[in-house]
């Protein structure tokens, strides 16, 4: 992997990862095109970097979040066992499947079928998102979101798109279904890093560590722009659009597949 190649993938993945376009589709549409093989630990790595980004971007709500459980605030408690309950379908599907994920995970053809899944999910958007008022998820909203990005681990069906989309749906309002989405991900992202982790005994190719930190400084400064660019597209009511994209990527890329 060269320079150009580090930041190119660091660049997606910081994208994709936050923007409702699925960093996990992306990375294999980049796979196939530029047919790279890429290795454990720049997986890793660049998740770690986008980990990195949300607890920036979030950084006031997180102290805050920590700080209120240390004083044994019952709010504070409350969002953190939710963000907990939340994470659980996720948990539990890679915990009973392990290692038959892998083979979809790696389909370029699930991961061109996803990109419509996401699509027709930011597309109900259009009509929940104008009626969505809650402050924050309740119990049973928590659930359901989890459930929503429990199907985000197909590549293509991305995870910040089928959350936000379920918590606007479930009568969460724009801003807190963001901000809950993203604070879910710390333990999405962290859990799969684990995962790899486990799985190190066979890295892959190795890595240039020039390059490497290129692609890891670009997945981070590339996190932190698309969770503001979310944020604010989400805001002007226009979050529907990115649909449009995401059906053209995956248009495109089973054309490109086929012929």
């Amino acid at each position: 992997m060269n320079d150009l190649q580090a930041v190119l993938l660091g660049l997606i993945q910081g994208l994709t990862e936050f923007l409702p376009v699925s960093s996990s589709g992306h990375l294999v549409v980049f796979r196939e095109l530029m047919g790279l093989e890429q290795s454990l630990f720049v997986v890793v790595a660049l998740h770690a970097a986008t980990l990195a980004s949300v607890l920036i971007f979030y950084r006031l709500r997180v102290l805050a979040l920590i700080g209120g459980m240390a004083r044994g605030d019952r709010a504070a408690w409350l969002y953190v066992a939710k963000l907990a309950l939340a994470s659980v379908p996720v948990v539990v599907l890679v915990l009973l499947l392990g290692d038959r994920l892998d083979e979809p995970l790696r389909s370029p053809r699930v991961a061109g079928l996803g990109f419509f899944l996401t699509g027709g999910l930011l597309w109900t958007t259009r009509r929940t998102l104008g009626a969505a008022h809650g402050s924050e998820p309740g119990w049973a909203a928590a659930w359901w979101i989890g459930c929503a990005q429990a199907l985000a681990i197909l590549p293509g069906v991305s995870r910040s798109g089928s959350t936000v989309a379920a918590a606007l749906a479930l009568g969460v309002a724009p801003a807190a279904a963001a901000e809950f989405s993203f604070l879910m991900s710390v333990v999405a992202i962290a859990g799969a890093s684990v995962r790899e982790l486990a799985r190190m005994g066979d890295t892959g190719p190795l890595v240039n560590p020039g390059a490497l930190a290129l692609g890891v400084l670009a997945a981070f400064v590339a996190g932190i722009a698309a969770i503001w660019l979310f944020v604010r597209v989400l805001r002007t009511r226009h979050f529907y659009r990115f649909a449009f994209y995401v059906w053209a990527v995956g248009g495109a890329f089973l054309a490109w597949l086929v012929f």
